[in-house]
This record gives C-alpha cells, structure tokens and sequence, in this order.
C-alpha cells in the first residue's frame, strides 16, 4: 500500500513523520514547500501536487475545516484509482463526512472520516486515539498504518460515525474547559492561587482518569436495582450533590455565578443513571 499526506500542520507533520519508512513509501502534499521539506529529508517523496498524490492507494487529510476538506477530495478523488481510501481526519459535519463517502462509493473510491484525538503532543508521541467511519473490509485495510501513529484504533461504525463520536467527545473536552473557568472564578474569588488548583486538578485527574472514570457502561438508560454499577453510582450521585451544593453556597457567598454547577446538580443523577425517586401523585415512591 502506497500512502499519501496532505495537511503537514502542527498535527498532519508529526503524524507524518511516523509515516516516512512505511514499506509503500509515503509521498507528501502541503502549499507550504517547508513544511515538506523535512519529511523529504527523513524518506518521503514531496508531490507535485494533488494529482500526483492521488497515486497512493491510502490518502490522509489533516487540513482546516469543511470546505479545505470538500476542495482537497474534489481535486483528487477523480484521479484516483479504483480501490483508493481518503481517509479525513479534521473534524468536519458529519453530513459531509456521509455525503463524501457516499459521493464517491459508486466510482470504488473510499472516503472514510477518521479524526484523531490527543492534540499535538499525542501526535508526536503516535499515542493519537483515531476514530474510523468506514466499512469492516476498508478498517481492516487502513488499521495496519494507523496504528503506526495512533496507539488507540477505534472502529466507531460506517462513515459519519467516527465524526460523531469525535463531536461527542469534544462536548465534552470543551464544556469541561468551561467549567474548568467557572471553578477558577469561584477559586480566584475566595483569594486562592489558581495556577495551583491547576496543579491540584491535573494530578488528581491524572489518577481518577477525570470524566472518563464514569464512562464504563454500554448504555445510557437508568442502571437497574440489582448492577454491579448501582451502589457504585449512587455513592457517587451522593458525593457529587454534596460537594456541588457546598460549591455553590460558597458562590453565593462570594456572589461569584455558577451557572454549570447548579446545572450539573441537578443532571448529576440523571447523567449518572441513578435519578431519584420522584413521589406518584398517591404520595407513594415512584423508581
């Protein structure tokens, strides 16, 4: 399998790199010649352009957004040969991610979406977490490659749904950096030293494993009376009410809003899948 490169920024250039003494060879795109040049200098092959990039059998995107997305496939896709995988790894809609793919299935060109988790320090280490949209027989010909820069290759279903799950994954990264705001305003409004809750939080989430310590079940629907998981859970719900609760008290003390923390109180139970009990309008105890 030949491969190619296009997008040689901050994330497409060291996934690159890990990429230049593939047995194929590994040939090279960016509009900036520097960007190439030390891949060029390690084993790569620098491409003329798109259309001499459409020669390898796998082809990796790692470009800006949706429209740089729809513009590179344009250019190459109809100078592919039959059988080529464009596998996009920006994260993009995925209705363009489907509609790719389901452009150009009918003409035996792949387009599978595959964003990558871990940022740019995961990228240099290969320790990337990829998440494929594609068919079984097309994930088991690009998990070979992959797994030279990702050290987590998951296959999250048919093309589209590997930009899903990546959309639910950042929801939850981002409204995690909010919080992290609204947890520094209440910190710097007590007169703590906030570059030490910093410090405080990366360590214990670094041992807790953070919101991903919750993430064990299969399903999101209430966990039954008798799980493994409910005395787990409900221990958890009481911890996390009490300390919520007592966050935000001390906010209303300091007149500091926390907009997210009562919101997380109250969807705490839910999210945990341990809501309480609500009484029916008999006055008896509904689950």
């Amino acid at each position: 399998m030949k491969l190619g490169y296009i997008g040689l920024g901050n994330m497409g250039a060291p996934v690159a790199q890990r990429l230049v003494d593939w047995p194929g060879g590994l040939t090279v795109f960016d509009l900036r010649p520097e960007a190439m040049a030390p891949l060029v200098e390690a084993g790569a092959r620098a491409a003329d352009g798109l259309a001499d990039i459409a020669e390898a059998d796998l082809i990796s995107v790692t470009v800006l957004n949706d429209a740089q997305v729809r513009e590179v496939v344009a250019a190459i896709a109809p100078k592919a040969k039959p059988g080529t995988i464009i596998a996009i790894h920006s994260t993009i809609s995925d209705a363009t991610a489907v509609e790719l793919a389901q452009c150009w299935s009918p003409h035996d060109i792949h387009v599978i979406d595959a964003p990558v988790s871990g940022g740019a320090p995961g990228a240099h280490k290969g320790e990337l977490a990829t998440m494929v949209g594609a068919d079984d027989e097309i994930f088991t010909r690009i998990k070979e490659p992959f797994s030279k820069w990702a050290s987590l290759v998951i296959h999250a279903g048919a093309p589209g749904a590997g930009t899903r799950m990546k959309l639910a994954r950042n929801l939850l990264h981002f409204v995690a950096f909010t919080a992290a705001g609204e947890a520094q305003r209440l910190a710097e409004s007590c007169g703590l030293d906030i570059t030490a809750l910093g410090k405080v939080v990366r360590h214990t989430d670094a041992i807790t494993g953070g919101p991903g310590a919750i993430m064990l079940r299969d399903t999101t629907a209430p966990v039954d009376q008798d799980s493994f998981w409910n005395p787990i859970f409900t221990h958890v719900r009481g911890l996390g009410e009490k300390d919520l609760s007592l966050a935000l008290a001390l906010g209303e003390e300091m007149s500091v809003e926390l907009p997210l923390a009562a919101l997380a109180r109250e969807r705490l139970a839910a999210s945990l899948g341990v809501p309480h009990a609500v009484p029916s309008r008999e006055g008896e105890v509904n689950g």
